[in-house]
């Protein structure tokens, strides 16, 4: 009998893991399943130029994984049972249950509401494709004039205010945050932040707290109301509540705590990887919900996998948070170096980090479709007398 590996979620992390792991394992000894909600491969750094109006090239999963052997399951996790290793879906064939050996885990995030009365009802958000579609809907719906208020100071809050203003100049774009906007930037980065924000005519709020979200606009701490005929909800992430409820080891954030090679401490059949994972970075700090943190967590995770299931000794990858990279519309971008330099003030701005950034997207978007490049191609055979080695690394 084959081991069943089951991969859930094929995004950044999911999609690509999946796909080294068929390039990487023999077909005669390792079956792979994807389970994922939506049929197609969901550039999420993408989707607030998807809610501003600017179409994205569909990439069907069944396509990228055509050829792998992979089996794609178009369906929605709703429970888990690591004990009894088992996965419980609900699909085109309804509630099913699906039996593993070995679960990586990439289910992702989603937006915050930090229980904010209103936030389901009334707002935007842009942290999945069809959040992202509503919004441009309602966005092609306002007559000129109409008024956009965008929630949060994180980056995807400026990448959103700053996307939408540009594309969109017939509308009053507003941004309203409880911190400093741009505030871990250098002084560099933040003066270039502030003149973007200026020259799209960006009405920015800052240290000001929204407890709730109305059909017409905000409510701040304070009590003012702050009118908007769209108010975009961009204040964060959230892990899914699945890993939690299924009795996985979790740190306060929901986000699932493994050992440094991806394993569930609680679970060590369980791997993570992306914005699901709690783990600490080279920096000594923990990973944030990133797509660079996708890559890195991607890596590890598939060579512990590989490792565990063949016998061979697990290789370190590395856990590093270089920097923070910023779209300001289509031809403006900041990157901030961070790791190796938490206090740098270096940053790239300008056209310049533009053209980084949007290769940054073309190379995320085609790894995930060419994730054995450079490998050998089904090399490795199961052992089943293989254990799992904490703390293993490769000399």
């Amino acid at each position: 009998m084959k081991h069943r590996i089951v991969v859930l979620g094929a995004g950044y992390a999911g999609a690509y893991s999946a796909g080294y792991l068929a390039c990487r394992l023999h077909a005669d000894d390792f079956e792979i399943t994807v389970v994922n909600a939506d049929s197609d491969f969901v550039e999420r750094l993408r989707l607030h130029q998807l809610a501003a109006g600017r179409d994205l090239p569909y990439r069907p999963l069944a396509d990228i994984f055509a050829g792998t052997g992979i089996r794609f399951r178009v369906a929605r996790v709703t429970g888990l049972d690591p004990d009894r290793r088992t996965v419980a879906i609900t699909g085109g064939h309804g509630p099913e249950t699906l039996g593993y050996d070995t679960l990586l885990y990439t289910l992702g995030s989603a937006a915050a509401g930090h229980d904010v009365p209103g936030v389901a009802e009334h707002a935007f958000p842009v942290a999945a494709r069809p959040s992202a579609l509503r919004l441009r809907a309602r966005l092609d719906g306002l007559p000129d004039g109409g008024r956009v208020l965008v929630v949060g100071g994180n980056l995807t809050a400026i990448e959103t205010v700053t996307e939408i203003a540009e594309a969109r100049p017939n509308l009053r774009v507003d941004l309203v945050t409880s911190g400093e906007l741009g505030g871990w930037l250098g002084e560099r980065a933040r003066r270039h932040l502030a003149r973007a924000v200026d020259r799209f005519g960006i009405t920015v709020r800052e240290h000001t707290a929204i407890t709730r979200v109305g059909e017409h606009g905000a409510i701040a701490a304070d009590g003012t109301t702050l009118a908007a005929d769209v108010t975009v909800w961009a204040a964060g992430f959230a892990a899914h509540p699945i890993a939690a409820a299924a009795g996985l080891a979790v740190a306060e954030d929901g986000r699932i705590r493994v050992d440094r090679q991806m394993r569930s401490v609680s679970h060590p059949d369980v791997y993570v990887a992306g914005d699901a994972v709690f783990v600490v970075g080279d920096n000594g700090r923990p990973l944030p919900m990133s797509c660079a943190s996708a890559g890195f967590t991607g890596m590890q995770a598939t060579a512990a996998i590989i490792g565990d299931r063949t016998g061979r000794t697990v290789r370190t990858t590395s856990l590093a948070y270089v920097g923070n990279h910023i779209s300001l519309g289509r031809r403006d971008a900041i990157f901030q170096l961070v790791d190796g330099a938490a206090e740098s003030t270096w940053s790239l701005r300008g056209r310049p980090a533009a053209w980084v950034k949007a290769a940054i997207l073309r190379g995320a978007a085609w790894s995930v479709g060419h994730p054995g490049v450079g490998t050998l191609r089904r090399a490795h055979r199961l052992d089943a007398a293989a254990t799992v080695r904490p703390g293993a690394v490769a000399a």
